[in-house]
């Protein structure tokens, strides 16, 4: 089924400048990205996205969320939402595992990022992971929603499709 997702490329991966070769591992696939922006959220933002959708406080605590927020607000990050054939499932898998040292090789994170939650906690910083992508068809709704205002959001169609026909 044809859905939408949102990816959030975090300050670790806009201070390696790395942003193109993520967007490009996307498109390679076939993604269609239908919004995309750099902006800098302030700590209001993140607590809705990280807690009031992904409920991260109630999971992980506190102190991971804190971590994770000044992880984020270090510099700006890049948001797209990205549709194509099951995205939700299809950039999870293209993304790996949250925990990069667990990532298998061949992904986002295998292939850039290998921290473990224990070291990132013993330095008392978030886990630096590269991506944020949605969990699930209804954590993508509700995070497009808080991320994206509907007139920055394109339909068009891709010119691959236009040259098949």
């Amino acid at each position: 089924m044809l859905e939408r997702t949102l990816v959030v490329m975090k300050p670790d991966s806009v201070g390696r400048s790395i942003v193109g070769e993520i967007v490009t591992r996307f498109e390679r696939v076939g993604f269609h990205i239908v919004a995309l922006k750099m902006l800098r959220p302030d700590k209001d933002f993140y607590h809705y996205h990280y807690e009031g959708i992904g409920q991260m406080i109630s999971r992980r605590g506190e102190v991971a969320f804190n971590r994770q927020l000044n992880a984020m607000m270090r510099m700006p990050v890049i948001a797209m939402i990205l549709e194509w054939v099951d995205a939700v499932e299809v950039t999870r898998k293209l993304v790996g595992t949250t925990e990069s040292k667990m990532a298998a090789p061949g992904t986002i994170r295998g292939d850039y990022s290998h921290m473990s939650f224990d070291y990132a906690d013993q330095q008392d910083i978030g886990l630096p992971n590269l991506v944020h992508a949605s969990g699930s068809r209804e954590e993508a709704d509700a995070e497009i929603k808080h991320w994206f205002k509907e007139d920055e959001i394109f339909e068009y169609e891709p010119l691959h499709k236009l040259f098949t026909r």
